[in-house]
């Protein structure tokens, strides 16, 4: 191509990056902001900046437009040579409105909001991209799991006996002659994930990755959405879809995974642990106020919960005195599930030399 492509990117947190990635028009405070962001990952963001504009091709330099609904995407789209979209629907008549178009690049791997046959009927290439930052989240809400599984945050580096008493446990010594020396610390309550159930709430593209970590370890799994999963996609991901109070009644770990927004804030709250089964445990690696703190609170006070583990926080950043923390059965982690940040700049090489490659 000769001439300069625009780019319509929905204006996400991610995406918008692109901005600084291809755009030489780009403000610099924006250039500004990304450097400070990436800062603890990519001390040289320029070197980086020349190499994945090298591997751009004719993707760079480009014109790069942020759209913040559909409809300042469809204002844009007259002049669209690529469409990156995250969750924009783009059916025939967004491709009606956009007579350049040659790229449509899914921000994910889902495409129902995508009009396949559409675009294949006009050309247009659609293409995928398999979010590292997605894998890393469902690895996080796995390691909160595991965690809490082994009561690791109360036994890492306690491994004297003053250590482990003052935590509150009660090791002892053993006559190996007769017996192993194994479980010489004496922590109780330990268990394993094998042959638990998980529940898992909504089911994008986290919690498909976070599904096929779990049914390795041998967990089964249930879920549940507003959408139904046909008998086909079931198997595919080894899940059984069923009401919200069965997932939450039969469930050993409950995980959140749903978008925030208004229709998902305070999804879990006292009539939801109520329903849960006692000594259940809850991860959240959604968005905190999906589950109401208060209703939070009062589960992990009475015993009920049996375990909660949560990333990002319910206010950033956290708060030393929080309450949460005086909990033992607790593990916070400070807004790092998606982390680091090559998840996502390795995300933007691929996607930035694939979408390259097809306008050549």
């Amino acid at each position: 191509m000769s001439a300069r492509p625009t780019i319509v990117v929905e204006d996400d947190p991610f995406p918008r990056m692109l901005r600084v990635y291809l755009d030489p028009g780009v403000e610099p405070e924006r250039v500004e902001a990304l450097r400070h962001f990436l800062a603890h990952d990519l001390p040289d963001l320029d070197g980086w900046l020349k190499k994945l504009r090298a591997m751009a091709g004719p993707l760079y330099p480009a014109t790069v437009k942020l759209a913040a609904d559909q409809a300042t995407l469809h204002a844009l789209l007259p002049e669209a040579t690529v469409l990156i979209t995250e969750s924009f629907a783009v059916r025939e008549k967004e491709l009606a409105l956009a007579p350049k178009l040659k790229v449509v690049q899914k921000y994910g791997m889902r495409l129902h909001d995508i009009d396949l046959a559409a675009c294949q009927a006009r050309g247009i290439t659609v293409r995928t991209l398999r979010r590292r930052a997605n894998i890393s989240c469902a690895e996080h809400a796995l390691m909160l799991m595991l965690a809490l599984t082994k009561k690791l945050h109360r036994t890492h580096g306690r491994i004297s006996f003053d250590q482990l008493r003052h935590a509150g446990f009660n090791p002892a010594t053993f006559d190996t002659r007769y017996t192993p020396n194994s479980g010489w610390a004496r922590i109780e309550g330990l268990s394993v994930l094998y042959g638990a159930t998980l529940g898992i709430i909504g089911f994008g593209e986290i919690a498909r990755e976070l599904a096929i970590r779990a049914h390795a370890f041998g967990m089964t799994l249930l879920v549940h959405q507003r959408t139904p999963l046909s008998a086909e996609e079931q198997r595919k991901w080894h899940v059984t879809q069923v009401p919200m109070n069965d997932l939450l009644e039969q469930s050993d770990w409950v995980c959140v995974q749903v978008p925030s927004g208004r229709a998902t804030r305070d999804l879990i709250s006292t009539e939801q642990f109520e329903r849960m089964k006692p000594g259940a445990a809850l991860i959240n690696v959604s968005r905190a106020h999906n589950v109401n703190r208060n209703a939070l609170l009062t589960a992990l006070r009475s015993g009920r919960l049996g375990g909660f583990g949560l990333d990002p926080l319910y206010e950033e950043p956290g708060d030393a005195n929080d309450e949460l923390l005086k909990f033992d059965n607790v593990i916070l982690t400070p807004h790092i599930a998606a982390m680091p940040r090559f998840n996502a700049l390795s995300d933007f090489e691929e996607l930035v030399a694939g979408i390259g490659a097809q306008l050549q």
